[in-house]
């Protein structure tokens, strides 16, 4: 075990395997919680993250990513973005234990290390972090549904209408399925509609893009525009590799849960990345800067392959979509839910229903006036995304092992505080610049 110093100047150790008893665990930092901790293996949270990161989400990455880099700094830019993604996570994945406790949430954990406003902080970041992702989500099922409409009729409905179908389907599926560890029986039919799409749509754009012998790859707009896009760019590989909850996902986890996580992130980082970053590059292979925000859009068909598609967008979203918004419902359950009784008591199912209908209306009817995909993207990977993945983790090793470690680690760490920072500022306004030009365009509600 390492020494190093805690936020109130007594030493303390950072404890890799030790698994406390709840008696260990002071009134702020405790294990009390209405969701399962402890008990799932690390395939299943293996199988949880690589279905959920090759969401329906990829499908407007190659627009989003490889339009403003352009094919070398796209490439770069996916390759050391995402390992660098991994390096922080695997580095997070350490910190569920320290001075012999163990930290469910990621608040708790930035809490206990540097103070209640870091606490504050964590919170607001991770909940925004969330929020947006939820919204983008609905806006992704919705847009599915709409494009599944068009194929059938030309004068499809306004796509508000899809998108209340949508938050309807993910209240019920969260009321049925509430907590991570319930999604267990789900992941693997979500995991076979998952690659059978993406296996289908890759057929798709190699055909597309062997036929269009006029593909366009130059970087459009002025120098400042370009510089502001490539920051977005990077927000949006943020978004691809990496959710800010991993504390929340982690505890979920058995014993030994540092090493299970992180053999949960090795299937992430390999068999994962391989499928949406395959989907990324050949969506702007095929169809180069005219590669549509969502990506079926300009599938040539047959009509059957763009409905299937769809289809499998709309309904693997469902089970995605839980993942990334369960720390809200197990901070909602926690505080409402009578927790010496079981969640599907008669009390706690009214009180469960309630809770669910009362976040998913407020979502959808957010996401339906402001439907606007790319921009969730970019401000979830810039102004809380960046600092949740980057900054928080440095900042946790400089205050646990700051003491002990060689000066070299050190100085890296910091080096990576003051980066992410920076990065945090430049795609923040990058993001809030394209919102801005974006509300000059649309009107609430708008059919986009």
């Amino acid at each position: 075990m390492d020494e190093g110093i805690s936020s109130n100047g007594k030493s303390h150790t950072l404890n890799l395997e030790q698994v406390p008893q709840k008696g260990t665990q002071n009134d702020d930092f405790g294990l009390a919680s209405a969701h399962t901790i402890d008990r799932d293996s690390w395939q299943q949270v293996g199988l949880m993250l690589v279905t959920s990161f090759n969401c329906g989400w990829i499908l407007s990455f190659s627009n989003l990513v490889m339009l403003p880099l352009g094919w070398t700094w796209g490439i770069i830019c996916l390759l050391v973005v995402g390992f660098y993604t991994a390096y922080a996570n695997w580095l997070l994945a350490a910190f569920q234990f320290i001075d012999d406790r163990r930290f469910i949430r990621y608040r708790d954990l930035m809490g206990y290390v540097y103070g209640k406003n870091m606490y504050h902080i964590t919170w607001i970041f991770q909940f925004l972090t969330l929020l947006l992702g939820n919204m983008g989500f609905i806006l992704l099922g919705g847009k599915a549904l709409k494009e599944i409409n068009s194929e059938f009729n030309d004068s499809p409905l306004r796509l508000q209408y899809y998108i209340v179908i949508t938050g309807a389907a993910y209240f019920v599926f969260s009321f049925f399925i509430p907590t991570i560890s319930a999604m267990k029986n789900w992941l693997g039919a979500s995991a076979v509609v998952t690659f059978t799409y993406i296996i289908f749509l890759l057929i798709v754009l190699v055909k597309d893009g062997k036929s269009n012998s006029h593909r366009d790859y130059n970087i459009s707009g002025s120098e400042v525009s370009k510089v502001f896009n490539a920051f977005g760019a990077i927000s949006a590989i943020i978004v691809s590799n990496t959710s800010g909850l991993l504390p929340e996902i982690q505890s979920t986890l058995r014993k030994p849960a540092v090493e299970n996580m992180r053999k949960a992130l090795y299937s992430q980082y390999t068999v994962g990345v391989m499928f949406y970053y395959s989907v990324t590059i050949m969506g702007y292979w095929a169809y180069g800067s005219m590669a549509s925000a969502y990506l079926p859009e300009n599938l040539s068909g047959p009509k059957w392959i763009n409905v299937l598609v769809n289809a499998v967008v709309f309904l693997q979203s469902i089970v995605s979509q839980h993942l990334f918004v369960a720390p809200i419902h197990e901070a909602l359950d926690t505080k409402f839910l009578e927790l010496d009784k079981t969640m599907h008591s008669g009390e706690n199912l009214k009180r469960l229903f309630l809770l669910r209908a009362l976040f998913f209306t407020g979502n959808t009817f957010v996401a339906a006036a402001f439907p606007f995909m790319g921009d969730f993207v970019n401000f979830l990977g810039s102004f809380s995304l960046v600092p949740l993945t980057f900054t928080f983790p440095s900042m946790v090793f400089i205050k646990v092992k700051g003491r002990t470690a060689r000066k070299e680690k050190k100085a890296w760490h910091w080096f990576n505080i003051v980066f992410s920072s920076l990065l945090t500022i430049a795609t923040t306004i990058s993001a809030v610049r394209l919102i801005i030009d974006n509300i000059r365009k649309y009107h609430f509600f708008a059919d986009a």
